[in-house]
C-alpha cells in the first residue's frame, strides 16, 4: 500500500483491505516499516491497522521503527540517534507474513520517501515483491501525482494492482469524475473509490476486495 503523498488515505485504504480480508476468513497480518508522529494525539496508524485486521501482533511486530516527531522516517530516526536498517525491515515483514494467510503492508509517505539513505520505500516494495495499491486524492492535481506514482512503480518493475480515490463524495463533481476516467485511461489501471468512513465502526465500512 502506497500513496501519492502524505494524508491521502493510505492507512484508511490499507485498513479497509485488511478488514475485508479478515471478514473473508483470512488470517491477516499487517506491517508498516516505520511510524512517525506518535507525539500527536489520536489512534496511530499501526493501532488502526491492528484493529481493522483483528491481528494480535505487537507494536514491534507491526512497525519495527516508531518515532514521536511527524517527520520523514530517515530524519526521525536520525533525530533519535538511530538508522533504519533495511535487513531488519525485510526480516520483520517476512516473519509477519509467515504467520498469516495474507500480509497487508503499508508504506510511509510516497514511494520515493527515504527510509534510510539511499534506501527508499520503493526499494522495500521491490525487495518484498508484492503487488501495489495506490491511494490518491480525488480532487484537483491528482492526475499528475497519481500518474507519476504509477510511473515510478512500474519503472522499478512493481505491479500496480489498482488505484483508490478517497474520500469519494456521494455526489462527485465533474472534475472528480474526469480525474477517475483520466487516471484509468492514461495509467492503464483499474481505479476504485472509497467514501469517507467512520473509523470507529468497521462494521459500516464497505468491502474493498483484492479481487473483483
Amino acid at each position: 500500500m502506497t500513496g501519492t503523498g502524505t494524508e491521502v488515505g493510505k492507512t484508511v485504504v490499507a485498513a479497509v483491505i485488511a478488514h475485508t480480508l479478515a471478514a473473508e476468513g483470512r488470517r491477516v497480518a499487517v506491517f508498516k516499516p516505520a511510524i512517525t508522529g506518535l507525539d500527536e494525539e489520536g489512534e496511530t496508524d499501526h493501532e488502526l491497522l491492528r484493529r481493522a485486521s483483528g491481528s494480535g501482533q505487537s507494536d514491534e511486530q507491526i512497525a519495527p521503527y516508531r518515532y514521536g516527531p511527524p517527520a520523514s522516517p530517515h530524519l526521525a530516526a536520525a533525530q533519535a540517534g538511530e538508522e533504519i536498517v533495511p535487513s531488519r525491515l525485510l526480516a520483520a515483514a517476512r516473519t509477519a507474513a509467515r504467520d498469516a494467510d495474507v500480509l497487508v503492508c503499508e508504506g510511509v509517505g510516497g514511494l520515493l520517501v527515504p527510509l534510510a539513505r539511499p534506501y527508499l520505500v520503493r526499494d522495500l516494495a521491490v525487495d518484498l515483491g508484492y503487488p501495489l495499491v495506490i491511494a490518491a486524492s480525488p480532487g484537483l492535481g491528482t492526475i499528475n501525482h497519481t500518474l507519476l506514482t504509477i510511473e515510478a512503480a512500474r519503472g522499478a518493475g512493481l505491479e500496480v494492482a489498482f488505484v483508490v480515490l478517497t474520500p469519494w463524495l456521494e455526489r462527485p463533481t465533474a472534475i472528480e469524475l474526469s480525474n477517475l476516467e483520466t487516471i484509468s485511461a492514461l495509467g492503464r489501471v483499474e481505479v476504485r473509490t472509497l467514501p469517507a468512513l467512520d473509523l470507529t465502526d468497521p462494521v459500516t465500512w464497505p468491502r474493498l476486495s483484492w479481487e473483483r
